[in-house]
């Protein structure tokens, strides 16, 4: 019996580990994110692992501005810190901006060229989180050791960064709304989306006609506010003209691009104005103070949710920045432009910490505010105008351009020039 026990509590043993190892076994092939996570290389999953780590430094670079005081024992300990001044607020903002830059950076300069499915590449960015975890951790250090000259620089840098990143952005914006418009208006969904159409075109309207009476009711309280009248003024203006040039006759595009597009103005001039200095009269404030600070939190905790998917939808958009001749797409072409997403996300960490710092690394921002100050409110006012800008003119190539096609299969717009032909890919509609 003594011998037997030893050998029945090793089978026991043995038993259990097997056991285990199967149940282990049977959740990751049950899960099939969990197993190509694990196992493999899945590109549509890492677009999430990527917008999850884009959120984490978000939520890092506001905890350093609002409460980086908590730990400036810590920060003392670094040299280039200067007691921790140098790496709180706008500075520790900067920093970690910085070291997601670099990130995003590395990532899409070691990604530039991938067409290929399991090519090397395409394996290192869909794969290696380990090492991708360890050299994140490691760049976003580094910025904390740098002099206070470098992240100034950087600083001015982000300045331009986070513009081209509201110009990829307004370009994808109206890249898919003249998809959905074409798409609906195609010979295939045409009598079926006919009534969709007009609902969705005049929800629109009548959204941005209530935005623009609720703008001037609570932002022109005097007569006085002048500015906020010429603003929200403009936007009327803006949106007419939009209307103006989609109802042409050689342009027919309707009512639908129009309406979204009036919808996006809407919204930044009311961010724009949103974003004026807190002492400004022309905004009215809140009732109570324990109401406006939950207003305030809930405002900040959208915007930075904002801030991720507007980056995340952007950056898998690359097709509507191909400007190229017709090519049959193949099995084993990647479905997305990796350096491209890389890329948006790069000039995306410059955006996010210009939106924390009010866009000025010398202004100092309140707890749970995101994007406030006179320059935030004029950024917001001149891409509201550009936006306007490029979907007026978009629409007038196509008037002198003719013919503006869309091919429902493939998904394109042809434009005709005296060379061959050149296409415009749109993304798909899983894409957003």
């Amino acid at each position: 019996m003594s011998n037997a026990s030893p050998n029945l509590k090793a089978d026991m043993e043995g038993t259990t580990n097997t056991s285990f190892r199967e149940r282990y076994a049977k959740l990751i092939e049950g899960s099939s994110w969990l197993s190509q996570f694990c196992h493999g290389s899945n590109p549509w999953m890492a677009r999430y692992v990527y917008g999850l780590i884009f959120l984490v430094m978000n939520l890092l670079a506001w905890a350093v501005r609002d409460y980086g005081q908590d730990i400036l024992t810590e920060m003392k300990r670094l040299k280039e810190c200067k007691g921790g001044k140098e790496c709180l607020g706008a500075e520790g903002v900067l920093r970690v901006s910085l070291g997601c830059f670099l990130f995003y950076f590395i990532m899409f300069l070691s990604t530039a060229g991938t067409s290929k499915l399991h090519e090397r590449r395409e394996l290192w960015h869909s794969g290696w989180w380990s090492a991708k975890i360890i050299m994140m951790l490691v760049l976003i250090l580094l910025p904390f050791l740098l002099p206070p000259q470098i992240i100034e620089f950087y600083g001015e840098v982000a300045h331009f960064g986070a513009g081209v990143f509201l110009l990829i952005q307004l370009v994808s914006i109206i890249s898919f709304i003249t998809w959905l418009n074409d798409c609906c208006q195609s010979e295939k969904y045409a009598d079926r989306c006919r009534i969709h159409l007009m609902l969705l075109a005049t929800a629109a309207y009548v959204i941005c006609i209530l935005g623009i009476i609720l703008m001037y009711i609570w932002y022109t309280p005097e007569s006085s506010c002048l500015l906020n009248i010429f603003f929200i003024t403009w936007t009327i203006v803006l949106l007419q003209l939009m209307t103006s040039v989609s109802l042409h006759p050689k342009v027919n595009a309707g009512f639908l691009t129009p309406g979204f597009m009036g919808l996006y103005v809407v919204f930044l001039c009311w961010s724009a104005i949103r974003s004026e200095p807190p002492e400004e009269k022309c905004i009215r404030k809140a009732q109570s103070a324990a109401h406006g600070d939950w207003l305030t939190i809930i405002s900040f905790v959208v915007a930075v949710i904002a801030i991720v998917i507007a980056t995340f939808s952007t950056g898998i958009d690359s097709k509507c920045f191909q400007f190229k001749k017709d090519e049959s797409e193949k099995e084993d072409d990647v479905p997305y432009g990796y350096p491209f997403f890389h890329f948006v996300f790069a000039t995306g960490a410059m955006y996010f910490a210009m939106l924390l710092i009010g866009w000025n690394s010398h202004h100092s921002m309140k707890k749970w505010t995101i994007d406030v100050g006179w320059t935030s409110t004029w950024v917001r006012i001149v891409n509201e105008w550009l936006a306007a800008a490029v979907y007026s003119q978009t629409k007038k190539m196509t008037k002198l351009h003719k013919p503006f096609t869309l091919i429902a299969k493939r998904e394109f717009l042809e434009f005709n020039f005296k060379s061959d032909p050149i296409r415009v890919y749109i993304p798909e509609k899983g894409h957003f």
